[in-house]
């Protein structure tokens, strides 16, 4: 068995190290940003229960808040194996771009949404 190396210039070792802290730092920044906005709702859940599930006791809209609150938690799992997948086969840019895109439009349709009191 012979291995055949194709001749070219190797990156410069510092490069490297400079990509990967900012690899490092980027990834620590969003998972940052993400870990806070779990944070911040599951500390605001009291709040939200009476605002969005006002058609229940307290006690149902607690739990229902806390529900959506999971749902997160159990959701992102399923995500990463399916846009993980897709990301190996087409590019991690192309799908980070498409599920940029669904967030984006999932906002703007949950900005279209009535109000509760509609």
């Amino acid at each position: 068995m012979s291995i055949v190396a194709t001749p070219g210039i190797a990156p410069p070792p510092e490069a490297e190290k400079q990509n990967g802290a900012l690899v490092i730092g980027a990834s620590s920044v969003g998972t940052m940003f993400e870990w806070y906005d779990f944070f911040l709702y599951g500390s605001l859940v009291a709040n939200i229960n009476t605002h969005f599930y006002s058609g229940v006791n307290e006690t149902t809209g607690y739990i229902l808040a806390l529900a959506t609150f999971a749902a997160g938690f159990i959701v992102r799992p399923f995500g990463a194996l399916a846009f993980g997948r897709i990301g190996d086969i087409v590019g991690r840019k192309n799908t980070f771009l498409v599920t940029m895109i669904i967030m984006g439009i999932a906002t703007f349709l949950v900005g279209l949404l009535p109000s509760a009191a509609f």
